[in-house]
């Protein structure tokens, strides 16, 4: 495979940037940077399990309404969704209106404070299957550590979050650095990860 996209600053990029406009200020300034704000990490888990099936560009496009519809993801709010809500969201042509997918939303957001009553943090459990060993940039789409994670999370009552998404999940919140080789973000992401302090070293 080859990582040949070439920026408007002349500078590569990880192939796939070319695909959309939108793609690029999101790839430069978000994906693959280390991420333990647990806002930040349960936004990204809703918006990964509502783009199964779907595009990314898709989600992008809509992630303003999305973080509209759902309190920018503040679990704490969102947990406390009824029924009016699911109607209410079914109708708001500005995100994915599929019941399954929103109602695993709110039960997320339910599971998600029980999480933090029990690790302390979103961060301080998922930061936990920070990835030892790494394949090749861009060659896998699951991994041990994201099977683990998803089986974890299926136990502990999460919808809509198998090993696929745990992973690209991993990747954009920085607990690898999937950037291709050639990618000009791959250094700075690696630097942002090396200053990064874990959870678990606090």
């Amino acid at each position: 495979m080859t990582h040949d996209f070439i920026a408007p600053d002349g500078h590569p990029r990880c192939q796939w940037c070319g695909g959309a406009p939108e793609f690029l200020p999101y790839h430069d300034n978000e994906r693959g940077f280390p991420v333990d704000d647990d806002q930040r990490l349960f936004e990204k888990l809703c918006l990964e399990s509502f783009q199964s099936g779907l595009s990314w560009r898709t989600i992008l496009n809509k992630r303003e309404n999305f973080r509209a519809a759902f309190h920018h993801f503040d679990f704490h709010q969102v947990a406390r969704f009824g029924q009016d809500d699911v109607q209410r969201l079914l109708q708001d042509a500005g995100i994915i209106r599929h019941r399954g997918k929103i109602e695993a939303t709110i039960n997320n957001a339910q599971r998600a404070k029980e999480m933090v009553e029990q690790e302390g943090s979103l961060a301080a459990f998922f930061w936990r299957y920070e990835p030892t060993e790494l394949a090749a940039p861009q060659t896998q789409t699951t991994s041990p550590e994201s099977i683990a994670l998803a089986k974890e999370l299926k136990k502990r009552g999460w919808k809509f979050f198998g090993p696929t998404t745990a992973f690209a999940f991993m990747q954009a919140m920085g607990l690898l650095n999937d950037h291709a080789q050639e990618c000009v973000i791959r250094k700075q992401a690696a630097r942002a990860r090396e200053g990064f302090v874990r959870p678990s070293d606090r």
